[in-house]
Protein backbone atom coordinates (compact mmCIF):
# COMPACT_ATOMS: atom_id res chain seq x y z
CA UNK A 1 0.00 0.00 0.00
CA UNK A 2 2.76 2.44 0.91
CA UNK A 3 4.56 1.70 -2.33
CA UNK A 4 1.32 2.26 -4.27
CA UNK A 5 0.89 5.68 -2.61
CA UNK A 6 4.50 6.60 -3.40
CA UNK A 7 3.93 5.62 -7.03
CA UNK A 8 0.86 7.87 -7.22
CA UNK A 9 2.78 10.83 -5.82
CA UNK A 10 5.76 10.21 -8.12
CA UNK A 11 3.56 9.94 -11.23
CA UNK A 12 1.62 13.10 -10.31
CA UNK A 13 4.88 14.95 -9.80
CA UNK A 14 6.11 13.91 -13.25
CA UNK A 15 2.82 14.97 -14.86
CA UNK A 16 3.04 18.36 -13.15
CA UNK A 17 6.66 18.86 -14.24
CA UNK A 18 5.66 18.20 -17.87
CA UNK A 19 2.76 20.64 -17.50
CA UNK A 20 4.96 23.40 -16.06
CA UNK A 21 7.76 22.93 -18.58
CA UNK A 22 5.77 22.60 -21.77
CA UNK A 23 2.05 23.37 -21.44
CA UNK A 24 1.07 25.99 -18.88
CA UNK A 25 2.13 28.97 -21.05
CA UNK A 26 0.16 27.81 -24.06
CA UNK A 27 -3.31 29.14 -24.82
CA UNK A 28 -4.79 25.68 -25.42
CA UNK A 29 -7.02 26.06 -22.40
CA UNK A 30 -9.37 23.17 -23.21
CA UNK A 31 -6.47 20.78 -23.76
CA UNK A 32 -4.80 21.91 -20.54
CA UNK A 33 -8.05 21.48 -18.65
CA UNK A 34 -8.31 17.88 -19.87
CA UNK A 35 -4.67 17.30 -18.96
CA UNK A 36 -5.16 18.53 -15.38
CA UNK A 37 -8.30 16.43 -14.94
CA UNK A 38 -7.06 13.19 -16.52
CA UNK A 39 -3.48 12.92 -15.25
CA UNK A 40 -4.40 12.69 -11.52
CA UNK A 41 -6.75 9.82 -12.38
CA UNK A 42 -4.05 8.16 -14.51
CA UNK A 43 -1.66 8.29 -11.57
CA UNK A 44 -4.12 6.11 -9.61
CA UNK A 45 -4.64 3.64 -12.47
CA UNK A 46 -1.13 3.17 -13.91
CA UNK A 47 0.35 1.29 -10.91
CA UNK A 48 -2.18 -1.50 -11.54
CA UNK A 49 -1.25 -1.91 -15.22
CA UNK A 50 1.48 -4.50 -15.62
CA UNK A 51 2.14 -5.49 -19.22
CA UNK A 52 3.99 -8.80 -19.56
CA UNK A 53 5.12 -7.91 -23.09
CA UNK A 54 7.06 -4.93 -21.72
CA UNK A 55 8.68 -7.07 -19.03
CA UNK A 56 9.74 -9.63 -21.63
CA UNK A 57 11.07 -6.95 -23.98
CA UNK A 58 13.22 -5.22 -21.37
CA UNK A 59 16.52 -7.10 -20.76
CA UNK A 60 16.78 -8.71 -17.34
CA UNK A 61 19.74 -6.52 -16.43
CA UNK A 62 17.53 -3.48 -16.76
CA UNK A 63 14.59 -4.81 -14.81
CA UNK A 64 13.88 -2.65 -11.76
CA UNK A 65 13.63 -4.62 -8.56
CA UNK A 66 12.29 -2.66 -5.63
CA UNK A 67 13.14 -3.57 -2.07
CA UNK A 68 10.29 -5.27 -0.28
CA UNK A 69 8.54 -2.97 2.18
CA UNK A 70 7.85 -4.82 5.44
CA UNK A 71 5.51 -3.20 7.94
CA UNK A 72 5.60 -3.90 11.64
CA UNK A 73 2.37 -5.62 12.63
CA UNK A 74 0.92 -7.03 15.78
CA UNK A 75 0.56 -10.71 16.45
CA UNK A 76 -2.70 -12.12 15.20
CA UNK A 77 -4.02 -15.65 15.40
CA UNK A 78 -1.33 -18.31 14.90
CA UNK A 79 -0.92 -19.40 11.30
CA UNK A 80 -0.73 -23.10 10.55
CA UNK A 81 1.80 -23.64 7.80
CA UNK A 82 1.33 -26.88 5.94
CA UNK A 83 -1.03 -28.12 8.64
CA UNK A 84 1.91 -29.27 10.69
CA UNK A 85 3.26 -27.18 13.53
CA UNK A 86 1.96 -23.90 14.87
CA UNK A 87 3.77 -20.80 13.80
CA UNK A 88 6.47 -19.81 16.27
CA UNK A 89 6.56 -16.07 17.00
CA UNK A 90 9.86 -15.03 18.49
CA UNK A 91 9.69 -11.37 19.33
CA UNK A 92 7.08 -8.86 20.28
CA UNK A 93 3.87 -8.73 22.19
CA UNK A 94 0.30 -8.07 21.22
CA UNK A 95 0.02 -4.59 19.81
CA UNK A 96 -1.97 -2.59 17.30
CA UNK A 97 -0.65 -3.29 13.77
CA UNK A 98 1.10 -0.42 12.01
CA UNK A 99 -1.38 -0.76 9.14
CA UNK A 100 -4.18 -0.06 11.61
CA UNK A 101 -2.40 3.05 12.85
CA UNK A 102 -1.92 4.26 9.28
CA UNK A 103 -5.59 3.66 8.42
CA UNK A 104 -6.65 5.40 11.63
CA UNK A 105 -4.53 8.48 10.88
CA UNK A 106 -5.81 8.54 7.31
CA UNK A 107 -9.40 8.24 8.55
CA UNK A 108 -8.93 11.10 11.01
CA UNK A 109 -7.47 13.24 8.21
CA UNK A 110 -10.43 12.41 5.97
CA UNK A 111 -12.89 13.38 8.70
CA UNK A 112 -11.10 16.69 9.31
CA UNK A 113 -11.01 17.41 5.56
CA UNK A 114 -14.72 16.59 5.23
CA UNK A 115 -15.50 18.88 8.16
CA UNK A 116 -13.54 21.72 6.58
CA UNK A 117 -15.32 21.17 3.27
CA UNK A 118 -18.70 21.26 5.00
CA UNK A 119 -17.66 24.45 6.80
CA UNK A 120 -16.89 26.14 3.47
CA UNK A 121 -20.12 24.90 1.94
CA UNK A 122 -22.15 26.16 4.90
CA UNK A 123 -20.34 29.48 4.62
CA UNK A 124 -21.56 29.85 1.03
CA UNK A 125 -25.10 29.00 2.09
CA UNK A 126 -24.82 31.65 4.78
CA UNK A 127 -23.83 34.22 2.18
CA UNK A 128 -26.91 33.27 0.15
CA UNK A 129 -29.14 34.02 3.13
CA UNK A 130 -27.47 37.36 3.81
CA UNK A 131 -27.70 38.58 0.21
CA UNK A 132 -30.46 39.87 -2.02
CA UNK A 133 -31.54 37.37 -4.70
CA UNK A 134 -31.99 38.43 -8.32
CA UNK A 135 -31.64 36.79 -11.75
CA UNK A 136 -29.61 37.58 -14.83
CA UNK A 137 -29.55 35.63 -18.12
CA UNK A 138 -31.22 32.68 -16.39
CA UNK A 139 -28.67 32.56 -13.54
CA UNK A 140 -29.05 33.48 -9.90
CA UNK A 141 -27.27 36.57 -8.62
CA UNK A 142 -26.78 37.32 -4.95
CA UNK A 143 -26.00 40.92 -3.99
CA UNK A 144 -23.97 40.92 -0.77
CA UNK A 145 -24.27 44.07 1.37
CA UNK A 146 -21.26 46.02 2.68
CA UNK A 147 -18.63 44.13 0.67
CA UNK A 148 -16.92 44.15 -2.71
CA UNK A 149 -16.31 40.40 -3.14
CA UNK A 150 -17.08 38.72 -6.45
CA UNK A 151 -17.23 35.00 -7.22
CA UNK A 152 -19.44 32.27 -8.67
CA UNK A 153 -20.49 28.82 -7.48
CA UNK A 154 -22.33 26.58 -9.95
CA UNK A 155 -25.22 28.68 -11.35
CA UNK A 156 -25.00 31.45 -8.75
CA UNK A 157 -23.02 34.71 -9.00
CA UNK A 158 -22.12 36.53 -5.78
CA UNK A 159 -21.47 40.27 -6.12
CA UNK A 160 -20.60 42.81 -3.46
CA UNK A 161 -22.94 45.80 -3.28
CA UNK A 162 -19.92 48.14 -3.07
CA UNK A 163 -18.75 47.30 -6.61
CA UNK A 164 -19.18 50.00 -9.26
CA UNK A 165 -21.46 49.53 -12.25
CA UNK A 166 -18.50 49.27 -14.65
CA UNK A 167 -16.88 46.61 -12.51
CA UNK A 168 -20.12 44.64 -12.26
CA UNK A 169 -20.47 44.50 -16.03
CA UNK A 170 -17.08 42.84 -16.58
CA UNK A 171 -17.40 40.63 -13.51
CA UNK A 172 -20.83 39.30 -14.53
CA UNK A 173 -19.54 38.56 -18.03
CA UNK A 174 -16.53 36.77 -16.55
CA UNK A 175 -18.51 34.74 -14.01
CA UNK A 176 -21.18 33.69 -16.53
CA UNK A 177 -18.38 32.09 -18.54
CA UNK A 178 -17.30 30.15 -15.42
CA UNK A 179 -20.86 28.92 -15.02
CA UNK A 180 -21.30 27.94 -18.65
CA UNK A 181 -17.98 26.08 -18.65
CA UNK A 182 -19.04 24.22 -15.47
CA UNK A 183 -15.79 25.15 -13.75
CA UNK A 184 -17.29 24.48 -10.32
CA UNK A 185 -17.36 20.76 -11.16
CA UNK A 186 -13.59 20.83 -11.71
CA UNK A 187 -13.09 22.46 -8.34
CA UNK A 188 -15.31 19.93 -6.60
CA UNK A 189 -13.38 17.11 -8.26
CA UNK A 190 -10.18 18.38 -6.67
CA UNK A 191 -11.97 18.95 -3.37
CA UNK A 192 -12.82 15.23 -3.32
CA UNK A 193 -9.19 14.40 -4.09
CA UNK A 194 -8.12 16.70 -1.28
CA UNK A 195 -10.39 14.85 1.12
CA UNK A 196 -9.22 11.37 0.09
CA UNK A 197 -5.54 12.35 -0.41
CA UNK A 198 -5.30 15.08 2.23
CA UNK A 199 -1.68 14.05 2.89
CA UNK A 200 -0.61 14.58 -0.74
CA UNK A 201 0.56 18.18 -1.37
CA UNK A 202 0.45 17.67 -5.14
CA UNK A 203 -3.37 17.54 -5.10
CA UNK A 204 -3.39 21.11 -3.77
CA UNK A 205 -0.96 22.16 -6.50
CA UNK A 206 -3.20 20.55 -9.10
CA UNK A 207 -6.20 22.47 -7.79
CA UNK A 208 -4.33 25.80 -7.83
CA UNK A 209 -3.21 25.24 -11.40
CA UNK A 210 -6.76 24.38 -12.43
CA UNK A 211 -8.07 27.51 -10.72
CA UNK A 212 -5.56 29.69 -12.62
CA UNK A 213 -6.38 27.93 -15.90
CA UNK A 214 -10.07 28.62 -15.37
CA UNK A 215 -9.32 32.31 -14.91
CA UNK A 216 -7.32 32.31 -18.15
CA UNK A 217 -10.25 30.67 -19.94
CA UNK A 218 -12.84 33.12 -18.60
CA UNK A 219 -10.58 36.12 -19.25
CA UNK A 220 -9.92 35.08 -22.84
CA UNK A 221 -13.61 34.63 -23.65
CA UNK A 222 -14.64 37.80 -21.78
CA UNK A 223 -12.09 39.92 -23.63
CA UNK A 224 -13.33 38.55 -26.96
CA UNK A 225 -16.75 40.04 -26.06
CA UNK A 226 -15.48 43.27 -24.53
CA UNK A 227 -12.82 45.95 -24.87
CA UNK A 228 -9.46 44.64 -23.62
CA UNK A 229 -8.36 48.00 -22.20
CA UNK A 230 -11.55 48.36 -20.16
CA UNK A 231 -11.13 44.84 -18.88
CA UNK A 232 -7.54 45.60 -17.75
CA UNK A 233 -8.74 48.70 -15.90
CA UNK A 234 -11.40 46.64 -14.15
CA UNK A 235 -8.73 44.24 -12.92
CA UNK A 236 -6.38 46.96 -11.70
CA UNK A 237 -8.75 49.60 -10.34
CA UNK A 238 -9.55 47.85 -7.07
CA UNK A 239 -7.78 46.91 -3.88
CA UNK A 240 -8.79 43.32 -4.34
CA UNK A 241 -10.35 41.18 -1.64
CA UNK A 242 -11.99 37.78 -1.84
CA UNK A 243 -13.60 35.04 0.19
CA UNK A 244 -10.97 32.37 0.82
CA UNK A 245 -12.95 29.35 -0.41
CA UNK A 246 -10.97 27.01 -2.62
CA UNK A 247 -13.78 25.63 -4.80
CA UNK A 248 -15.44 28.91 -5.90
CA UNK A 249 -14.47 30.92 -8.98
CA UNK A 250 -13.25 34.25 -7.66
CA UNK A 251 -12.92 37.32 -9.86
CA UNK A 252 -10.64 39.33 -7.60
CA UNK A 253 -7.58 37.41 -6.49
CA UNK A 254 -4.52 39.57 -6.03
CA UNK A 255 -2.01 36.73 -6.41
CA UNK A 256 -3.47 35.79 -9.82
CA UNK A 257 -3.97 39.25 -11.36
CA UNK A 258 -0.45 39.59 -12.76
CA UNK A 259 -0.53 36.12 -14.32
CA UNK A 260 -3.97 36.77 -15.81
CA UNK A 261 -2.84 40.02 -17.41
CA UNK A 262 0.29 38.38 -18.81
CA UNK A 263 -1.81 35.62 -20.34
CA UNK A 264 -4.25 38.16 -21.79
CA UNK A 265 -1.35 39.86 -23.56
CA UNK A 266 0.02 36.56 -24.87
CA UNK A 267 -0.42 35.82 -28.56
CA UNK A 268 -2.62 32.83 -29.26
CA UNK A 269 -0.52 29.68 -29.49
CA UNK A 270 0.05 28.23 -32.93
CA UNK A 271 -1.52 24.85 -33.62
CA UNK A 272 1.91 23.32 -34.21
CA UNK A 273 2.57 23.85 -30.50
CA UNK A 274 -0.01 21.16 -29.76
CA UNK A 275 2.70 18.64 -30.53
CA UNK A 276 3.93 19.33 -27.00
CA UNK A 277 1.09 17.18 -25.72
CA UNK A 278 2.87 14.24 -27.34
CA UNK A 279 5.35 14.40 -24.46
CA UNK A 280 2.76 12.64 -22.34
CA UNK A 281 3.07 9.47 -24.44
CA UNK A 282 6.72 8.64 -23.63
CA UNK A 283 6.03 9.70 -20.06
CA UNK A 284 3.18 7.21 -19.71
CA UNK A 285 5.23 4.55 -21.49
CA UNK A 286 8.10 5.01 -19.03
CA UNK A 287 5.63 4.66 -16.15
CA UNK A 288 4.26 1.45 -17.66
CA UNK A 289 7.79 0.09 -18.06
CA UNK A 290 8.43 0.90 -14.41
CA UNK A 291 5.31 -0.78 -13.02
CA UNK A 292 5.59 -3.75 -15.39
CA UNK A 293 9.22 -4.48 -14.56
CA UNK A 294 9.16 -3.77 -10.86
CA UNK A 295 9.02 -6.78 -8.53
CA UNK A 296 7.65 -4.90 -5.56
CA UNK A 297 4.76 -7.29 -5.17
CA UNK A 298 6.93 -10.40 -4.87
CA UNK A 299 7.30 -11.57 -1.29
CA UNK A 300 8.97 -14.55 0.26
CA UNK A 301 5.68 -16.41 0.53
CA UNK A 302 4.80 -15.86 -3.14
CA UNK A 303 8.12 -17.19 -4.27
CA UNK A 304 7.23 -20.51 -2.72
CA UNK A 305 3.95 -20.96 -4.55
CA UNK A 306 4.22 -24.74 -4.58
CA UNK A 307 4.64 -24.85 -0.84
CA UNK A 308 1.68 -22.51 -0.46
CA UNK A 309 -0.44 -25.06 -2.32
CA UNK A 310 0.55 -27.88 -0.03
CA UNK A 311 0.16 -25.66 3.04
CA UNK A 312 -3.38 -24.77 2.07
CA UNK A 313 -4.24 -28.39 1.29
CA UNK A 314 -2.80 -29.72 4.51
CA UNK A 315 -4.38 -26.99 6.62
CA UNK A 316 -7.75 -27.74 5.05
CA UNK A 317 -7.67 -31.47 5.71
CA UNK A 318 -5.78 -31.65 8.97
CA UNK A 319 -8.88 -31.22 11.11
CA UNK A 320 -10.81 -33.93 9.28
CA UNK A 321 -11.37 -37.24 11.03
CA UNK A 322 -10.27 -39.21 8.00
CA UNK A 323 -8.87 -38.65 4.53
CA UNK A 324 -10.14 -40.06 1.30
CA UNK A 325 -7.81 -41.97 -0.99
CA UNK A 326 -7.90 -39.06 -3.46
CA UNK A 327 -6.85 -36.59 -0.75
CA UNK A 328 -4.04 -38.87 0.38
CA UNK A 329 -2.76 -39.26 -3.17
CA UNK A 330 -2.95 -35.51 -3.85
CA UNK A 331 -1.12 -34.60 -0.64
CA UNK A 332 1.61 -37.19 -1.16
CA UNK A 333 2.11 -36.04 -4.74
CA UNK A 334 2.45 -32.42 -3.70
CA UNK A 335 4.88 -33.26 -0.92
CA UNK A 336 7.13 -35.18 -3.26
CA UNK A 337 7.06 -32.36 -5.80
CA UNK A 338 8.09 -29.88 -3.11
CA UNK A 339 11.04 -32.01 -2.11
CA UNK A 340 12.10 -32.53 -5.71
CA UNK A 341 12.04 -28.82 -6.42
CA UNK A 342 13.58 -27.87 -3.04
CA UNK A 343 13.99 -24.19 -2.19
CA UNK A 344 16.02 -22.05 -4.61
CA UNK A 345 16.76 -18.35 -4.79
CA UNK A 346 19.47 -16.22 -6.41
CA UNK A 347 20.63 -19.26 -8.34
CA UNK A 348 21.73 -21.14 -5.22
CA UNK A 349 20.36 -24.15 -3.43
CA UNK A 350 18.95 -23.24 -0.04
CA UNK A 351 19.04 -26.75 1.42
CA UNK A 352 21.62 -26.38 4.14
CA UNK A 353 22.25 -29.81 5.58
CA UNK A 354 24.82 -32.60 5.54
CA UNK A 355 22.93 -34.41 2.75
CA UNK A 356 22.94 -32.57 -0.56
CA UNK A 357 20.30 -34.85 -2.08
CA UNK A 358 17.19 -36.37 -0.58
CA UNK A 359 16.62 -40.11 -0.71
CA UNK A 360 13.22 -40.18 -2.36
CA UNK A 361 12.82 -43.86 -1.60
CA UNK A 362 12.54 -42.72 1.99
CA UNK A 363 10.74 -39.45 1.36
CA UNK A 364 8.47 -39.94 4.32
CA UNK A 365 4.79 -39.59 5.07
CA UNK A 366 3.18 -36.14 5.39
CA UNK A 367 2.18 -35.17 8.92
CA UNK A 368 -1.54 -35.06 8.06
CA UNK A 369 -1.49 -38.63 6.70
CA UNK A 370 0.46 -40.50 9.38
CA UNK A 371 -1.37 -43.08 11.46
CA UNK A 372 0.73 -42.35 14.55
CA UNK A 373 2.78 -39.17 14.71
CA UNK A 374 6.28 -39.08 16.24
CA UNK A 375 6.35 -38.53 19.99
CA UNK A 376 8.38 -35.61 21.39
CA UNK A 377 10.21 -36.35 24.68
CA UNK A 378 7.82 -35.51 27.49
CA UNK A 379 4.73 -36.30 25.42
CA UNK A 380 4.80 -40.05 26.01
CA UNK A 381 1.66 -40.03 28.14
CA UNK A 382 -0.51 -38.66 25.33
CA UNK A 383 -2.92 -41.18 23.84
CA UNK A 384 -4.30 -39.74 20.60
CA UNK A 385 -2.70 -38.21 17.54
CA UNK A 386 -4.39 -34.87 18.31
CA UNK A 387 -2.87 -34.83 21.81
CA UNK A 388 0.57 -35.73 20.48
CA UNK A 389 0.36 -32.99 17.86
CA UNK A 390 -0.66 -30.38 20.42
CA UNK A 391 2.05 -31.48 22.84
CA UNK A 392 4.73 -31.42 20.15
CA UNK A 393 3.63 -27.98 18.92
CA UNK A 394 3.90 -26.62 22.45
CA UNK A 395 7.29 -28.22 23.10
CA UNK A 396 8.80 -27.08 19.78
CA UNK A 397 7.47 -23.53 20.28
CA UNK A 398 9.04 -23.30 23.74
CA UNK A 399 12.29 -24.80 22.48
CA UNK A 400 12.62 -22.37 19.58
CA UNK A 401 11.73 -19.33 21.70
CA UNK A 402 14.27 -20.39 24.33
CA UNK A 403 17.15 -21.07 21.93
CA UNK A 404 16.75 -18.74 18.95
CA UNK A 405 19.35 -15.96 18.88
CA UNK A 406 17.07 -12.92 18.95
CA UNK A 407 20.13 -10.63 18.92
CA UNK A 408 20.30 -11.29 15.18
CA UNK A 409 17.80 -8.45 14.80
CA UNK A 410 20.37 -5.92 15.99
CA UNK A 411 23.31 -7.60 14.24
CA UNK A 412 21.54 -7.74 10.87
CA UNK A 413 19.71 -4.43 11.33
CA UNK A 414 16.40 -6.18 10.74
CA UNK A 415 13.12 -4.32 10.79
CA UNK A 416 9.47 -5.30 10.70
CA UNK A 417 8.37 -8.89 10.17
CA UNK A 418 10.73 -11.57 8.86
CA UNK A 419 9.24 -15.00 8.17
CA UNK A 420 11.30 -18.17 8.11
CA UNK A 421 9.89 -21.26 6.39
CA UNK A 422 11.25 -24.57 7.69
CA UNK A 423 10.90 -28.11 6.32
CA UNK A 424 12.40 -31.17 7.97
CA UNK A 425 11.90 -34.89 8.36
CA UNK A 426 11.89 -37.21 11.37
CA UNK A 427 13.24 -40.50 10.04
CA UNK A 428 12.56 -44.10 11.08
CA UNK A 429 15.05 -43.80 13.93
CA UNK A 430 13.51 -40.56 15.25
CA UNK A 431 16.41 -38.35 14.06
CA UNK A 432 15.94 -34.91 12.46
CA UNK A 433 17.18 -34.94 8.84
CA UNK A 434 16.72 -33.18 5.50
CA UNK A 435 16.35 -29.71 7.00
CA UNK A 436 15.34 -26.96 4.61
CA UNK A 437 15.03 -23.22 5.27
CA UNK A 438 13.95 -20.11 3.41
CA UNK A 439 14.23 -16.65 4.95
CA UNK A 440 14.85 -13.04 3.87
CA UNK A 441 18.45 -13.27 5.16
CA UNK A 442 20.96 -16.17 5.02
CA UNK A 443 21.86 -15.64 8.69
CA UNK A 444 18.26 -16.27 9.65
CA UNK A 445 18.30 -19.48 7.62
CA UNK A 446 21.47 -20.69 9.29
CA UNK A 447 20.14 -19.86 12.75
CA UNK A 448 16.82 -21.60 12.08
CA UNK A 449 18.61 -24.73 10.81
CA UNK A 450 20.90 -24.70 13.86
CA UNK A 451 17.85 -24.64 16.11
CA UNK A 452 16.04 -27.47 14.30
CA UNK A 453 19.20 -29.61 14.31
CA UNK A 454 19.18 -29.29 18.09
CA UNK A 455 15.75 -30.89 18.47
CA UNK A 456 15.96 -34.08 20.56
CA UNK A 457 15.61 -37.61 19.20
CA UNK A 458 11.97 -38.69 19.16
CA UNK A 459 9.94 -41.86 18.98
CA UNK A 460 9.44 -42.35 15.22
CA UNK A 461 6.03 -42.18 13.60
CA UNK A 462 4.25 -45.31 12.44
CA UNK A 463 2.22 -46.12 9.36
CA UNK A 464 0.30 -49.41 9.37
CA UNK A 465 2.27 -50.40 12.50
CA UNK A 466 5.67 -49.92 10.82
CA UNK A 467 8.12 -47.11 11.78
CA UNK A 468 8.31 -44.55 8.98
CA UNK A 469 9.73 -41.13 8.26
CA UNK A 470 7.41 -38.14 8.75
CA UNK A 471 7.59 -34.75 7.04
CA UNK A 472 7.16 -31.53 9.00
CA UNK A 473 6.70 -27.85 8.16
CA UNK A 474 7.36 -25.07 10.65
CA UNK A 475 6.98 -21.33 9.96
CA UNK A 476 8.83 -18.97 12.30
CA UNK A 477 7.92 -15.28 12.48
CA UNK A 478 10.82 -13.10 13.55
CA UNK A 479 9.34 -9.78 14.74
CA UNK A 480 11.37 -6.65 15.48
Amino acid sequence: MIHYILQIIAFQLLFLVVYDLFLKKETFFVWNRCYLLITPILSFILPFIKIDAIRETIPTSYTITLPEILLQTGIGDPVIEGGMLQEVILIGSKQIPLSTWILSIWGIGVMISCSYFMYKFIKIQGLKKKGILSHIEGFQMIILPNTDVAFSFFNTIFLGADLSDSQRKNIILHEIIHIKERHSLDMLFFEVLRIVCWFNPLVYIYQNKMMLLQEYTADAKAVSQNDKKTYYQSLLSHVFKTENISFINTFFNHSLIKKRIIMLQKTKSRKIAQIKYAFILPLILSMLVYVSCSDDNVSVEKEVSLQTQIAELQAAIQEKEGLSDAERDQLSSLMQEVYEKKFTADGRDKVIEEREYIDFDDIGVPYALIDQVPVYPGCENTLTNAERKACMAEKVSKYVNRNFDVNLAKKLNLKGVNRIFMKFKINKEGDIIDIMARAPHPELEREAIRIIKGLPNMQPGQQDGVPTAVLYSLPITFKV
